[in-house]
Order: structure tokens, then sequence, then C-alpha cells
């Protein structure tokens, strides 16, 4: 029995957090379907992670993930954050605005948040997961004391091993086609780069953890080629961007129905982490502006203004549209049948 099956989850799927995307009523919708669904929390704040959580619970008795972001602080530098508002002004010109004046570290790491760690204590979700690095033993004891399951995402072998030693229960492996931000635990170490099958057969063979497989999966026979290769169970994220009970826009259901679902990147620019998305204005201002970003999250403080301004101006081409590169196999699907589809899909050929 895995571990997703002692808990009563009994297809080896996960609907991956998805900060921004995902809401209860898709984290519900697929639990109920026999998945495991989840919300992102890390960029809500302790008060509207409290009301997400009592949003899935009141649509759903099952068990379901909440994420958090547990990334490094970083010590502000001005005057790159300075230089950096002074390359964006004609991108905010062009909608019609004026670029911050300033930049704020707009999201708080899990790291330092007693207020995120108390209300995930008081309200004890079935799983807690872990995105950019590892929380120190004190939170992780006092998640496991309250009976939460713990999730941490490696992108290569010594992360999988550090989230072992802290004694997380299992390591999702996000390989380099993954959609959304790269787990890295440091985004300035070099990054291996490592595809999610390889990713996942390595540390099947070498962390000691269960592992779950993340990244480029969009089907049930993508899902069955992880469970091949040793893979406890696989989180999709993409997958479920087109599904009604996300909050992705028309323009973002629009751009993976198209064309452009066919070109995805790896981008610092819109936040100041490497994360996947779909190519536009805003990832090729980014691949030539040829300065240094300020950080993770004053970066994305800047990057959330222009997508702001754009949408307003009607302009669509600076949103932060996160895609793996299974995108062009997305399918616009109720979640329950997706789930339901993803299962049979996956289940060997007579």
């Amino acid at each position: 029995m895995s571990l997703l099956e002692s808990i009563g989850i009994p297809l080896p799927i996960i609907q991956a957090p998805m900060a921004g995307v995902s809401t209860p009523q898709l984290a519900a919708a697929v639990s109920n379907a026999g998945a495991l669904g989840s919300i992102g929390v890390g960029a809500a704040g302790a008060c509207r992670a409290r009301e997400m959580i009592t949003g899935v619970r009141a649509l759903c008795t099952r068990p379901f993930n909440v994420n958090v972001f547990v990334h490094q602080p970083m010590q502000q530098n001005v005057a790159r954050e300075q230089a950096w508002l002074s390359a964006m002004a004609p991108l905010f010109d062009s909608c019609g605005a004026q670029p911050p004046t300033a930049l704020r570290p707009i999201y708080k790491s899990f790291i330092e948040d007693d207020e995120m760690l108390a209300v995930l204590i008081d309200t004890a979700p079935a799983i807690v997961s872990f995105h950019f690095g590892l929380p120190d033993a004190k939170r992780i004891n006092a998640l496991k004391n309250v009976g939460c399951m713990l999730l941490a995402t490696a992108t290569n072998l010594d992360e999988a091993i550090a989230a072992t030693k802290a004694g997380i229960d299992a390591v999702v492996a996000q390989g380099w086609e993954a959609g959304g931000h790269r787990g890295v635990f440091d985004p300035d170490a070099s990054d291996g780069c490592l595809g999610t099958m390889a990713l996942t057969r390595l540390l099947v063979q070498r962390c000691g953890l269960p592992v779950i497989a993340a990244g480029g999966i969009m089907d049930g026979q993508g899902i069955r080629a992880a469970l091949d290769l040793g893979a406890m169970a696989v989180q999709l994220g993409t997958a479920f961007v087109a599904c009604p009970e996300s909050s992705a826009d028309t323009s973002y259901r629009q751009a993976l129905a198209g064309p452009a679902a066919m070109n995805t990147v790896m981008t610092s620019a819109i936040s100041g982490r490497p994360a996947r998305g779909l190519s536009n204005c805003f990832t090729q201002w980014g691949d030539s502006v040829g300065l240094p970003h300020p950080g993770y999250p004053m970066t994305y403080d800047a990057g959330k203004a222009l997508i702001a301004a754009a949408k307003a101006a009607g302009e669509t081409g600076y949103a932060a549209h996160w895609a793996g590169q299974g995108a062009p196999l997305s399918r616009h699907l109720p979640a329950a049948k997706l789930v339901a589809l993803l299962a049979a899909e996956m289940s060997p050929r007579k």
C-alpha cells in the first residue's frame, strides 16, 4: 500500500498546487474524484490560507494537500531594484501606467511565517508540501505532531537526500519540463536541468523516499510511464489549468488551447526565480534586458504590477501563463471528468 492509499487516496494522481490558479473548488473536485487535490497558499498569507482550507473542507471530506513556499529570504538591494524598475519603465508606459516607486518582499517565506505555521497546526491538513526548500526541524516536527504527511519538491539528488534527512515522507521529483516555478533550493546554484523521467528513476534508486514524478505529464500514458519507473504517484499541474474550476482567466485558457502552447520558456524575469511559462512579451523582454533582477519575491512585486497594468489596458502579452512542456496536450474538461479519463488511460492495456 502506498502512502497515498494509506490515507484514503486510491488514485496515484496529484493535482499540483499552482499558486494563483488552484482554487478550493478545483482541489475539492479532484479529491472527491479519488485523486489528491491541492491548494497553494505560499502567496496567500495566513488569513487567506485559513479561508482556502475551510473552503476545501466545505466541499470535500477527503484528504487534500496544502503547499507553502520555503525560500530563503533575501536582503533587498535598493540600487538593483531601482535599475530594474527603470528598465521596466517603457513597458509600463506602453500600458499607460507608471512603475512602482519601490519594491517589497510581497511573500513571507514559511521559514519565518509563524502565523502560517499556526494555521497549519490548527487546521491540520492531511498533507503539507514544501516548495523552494525545507523548513527547520521545529516546524517539521510541529506539523508531524498534528498528523500531517509531508512532501517536498526536489530537482536533484542532493535536494532529495536533504529531504530524506529532514524527515520528509515523500519527495516530488520536479523535472525540467515542469510548468510554474522551479523548486530549486538555491536559484543561484548550477542547475543540472534533469528531465522528469531521468530524475524520477534516479531518486527512486538513490534517495530512499517514495517518489512523486512531476513535469510535462499530461495524460494517463505519461502517468503509467512514471509509475513503471518506480514512482509512487504523479503530480500534474498544467493538465488542470484548463479545468473550469481553476481560476485561470480567458486569455490563459485561450493561450493553452492555441499555438502559443507549443513554446514554453524558463524565465526569472517575471518573479525573480526560474519558472516555466508560455513565451510572450514579458519573457522576451527578460531575455534581452541584460540586468540582474532584484531577487525573489521583490522581482515579482514589479512583475505583478506590470501584469495588472497590462491587463487593465487590455494587453495579455505580459501575463504569467505558467505551463509545462506538455501544454499542447491540455484538455478542457471538468476536474472530475479529467481525473476519470486519466485513470482510464493509465490502466494497462488488455
